[in-house]
């Protein structure tokens, strides 16, 4: 696949020949160095320090689904980065959050982007929100290896089923076990403190400005029991990243919105530290 320096400037024979819609596909048989799966590691003994993502919240509302992660990134005990971007756009109706070793969860991401475009270039289609979900599966899965030695990656998926017409969430395991989660999910080191926050106040009757008022108290209520999670920081201006999709598409609130929202809540806080109550019964 190497480009030629004397060549007439033609693409390589391999981007020309039809083949597979799947881009992982096109890899394996060219270039099968350039997937993450296939690196070869060296021996090491324990557990790799790496940077490493930390929660993703979703939930679902009547007209679709809000993903959001807070923006710290560890590594041990320390603090790796504070403003980290861990929720991305896969395509146009669907959005993927990384939890685990940041480095290769973001390769890992843009790689899922790129199988996305090249199978609607191929095919002429958008394929399925459950064939999206079934190939980033597929990604993780050829991970195992890596995740093996501490280096796993754990993404939470969620986007708007233009056949169904409703937001869905599926969440994985280590090993690429693919979960479809309803009305609510989290993954990462903060996942049952935010898991239990949105256990007591969600419905499913909530609207999307109720919903993300939502998924940014989970990931308080997860940065207030577990240190791996970053809580709003004012000071700094780092706000968790809220991103919306319904059936117009991907959204991302801006920074204006994201502050506002997190800044009524901490004003909230301070009268109730704990966050809001569920009623008894």
């Amino acid at each position: 696949m190497e480009a030629n320096p004397r060549s007439t400037g033609r693409l390589p024979a391999a981007f020309l020949t039809p083949g597979s819609s799947s881009f992982m596909d096109f890899l394996g048989d060219h270039a099968p160095e350039m997937l993450p799966g296939r690196r070869v590691l060296p021996p090491t003994q324990g557990v790799v320090e790496a940077p490493h993502g930390t929660t993703i919240v979703a939930a679902a509302f009547p007209g679709g689904v809000v993903l959001a992660g807070d923006r710290r990134a560890t590594m041990g005990n320390m603090i790796a980065q504070r403003d980290i971007e861990k929720v991305f756009p896969a395509d146009e109706y669907s959005a993927v959050g990384i939890a685990g070793t940041a480095g290769l969860a973001v390769e890992m991401v843009k790689l899922f982007q790129l199988e996305l475009e090249h199978f609607e270039k191929v095919e002429g289609a958008q394929l399925s929100l459950e064939g999206k979900a079934n190939r980033l599966s597929t990604m993780i899965r050829s991970n195992l290896g890596m995740a093996m030695q501490g280096l796993a990656v754990v993404p939470l998926f969620a986007g708007w089923d233009v056949d169904r017409d409703k937001g869905r969430i599926f969440s994985y395991d280590v090993t690429g076990g693919r979960s479809e989660e309803h009305g609510f999910a989290a993954t990462g080191s903060g996942s049952i403190f935010a898991r239990g926050s949105m256990k007591k106040l969600y419905r499913d009757d909530l609207t999307e400005q109720q919903t993300t008022t939502l998924v940014v108290q989970a990931l308080y209520d997860a940065a207030d029991d577990d240190s791996a999670t970053g809580g709003p920081d004012m000071a700094r201006r780092i706000y968790p990243i809220v991103t919306v999709i319904t059936e117009e598409g991907f959204r991302r609130l801006n920074e204006a919105e994201s502050s506002e929202l997190a800044r009524s809540i901490l004003e909230r806080r301070m009268e109730q530290p704990d966050g809001p109550r569920a009623a008894l019964l």
